[in-house]
């Protein structure tokens, strides 16, 4: 009967590109332990004494930091992340960039149908202007 090693996502985070896109994922979730539990993964990858000499924390703390349900503090997550090579960074949510975009599209077609009331032509009586 063959066996299986469990899945450890430290093994497969060896790149910088991977880090970002597996710490981008854990922070769409809700749940804050998937986002301690994906920085946790990132620091067994790059090796939690390394990243303690790093951050100026002990081991013991950053395990104890990167347990689910702890709470971390601010600094410390800054430093950790700092430290792993993440940027954080604020963008809108998918709920806001669609209705920014129906906004967008509201305007044109406001725009288009003021454009439309206003589009003049040529008498070719009197070589006046006038509104269709």
């Amino acid at each position: 009967m063959a066996k299986f090693a469990p899945f450890d996502a430290a093994d497969y985070l060896d790149n910088e590109e991977t880090v970002a896109e597996y710490i981008t994922a854990a922070l769409e979730d809700p749940n804050p332990d998937v986002f301690l539990t994906a920085v946790r993964d990132v620091a067994r990858a790059r090796g939690m004494a390394q990243l303690a000499k790093d951050t100026g924390l002990g081991r013991e703390s950053l395990y104890k930091a990167l347990t689910p349900g702890a709470k971390p503090r601010y600094d410390t997550m800054l430093k950790l992340l700092h430290a792993l090579g993440v940027k954080l960074s604020a963008s809108p949510s998918v709920h806001e960039q669609l209705a920014a975009l129906h906004r967008e599209a509201q305007l044109l077609i406001g725009a288009d149908a003021c454009r439309r009331r206003t589009i003049q032509t040529l008498d070719p009586a009197g070589g006046q202007l006038t509104p269709v």
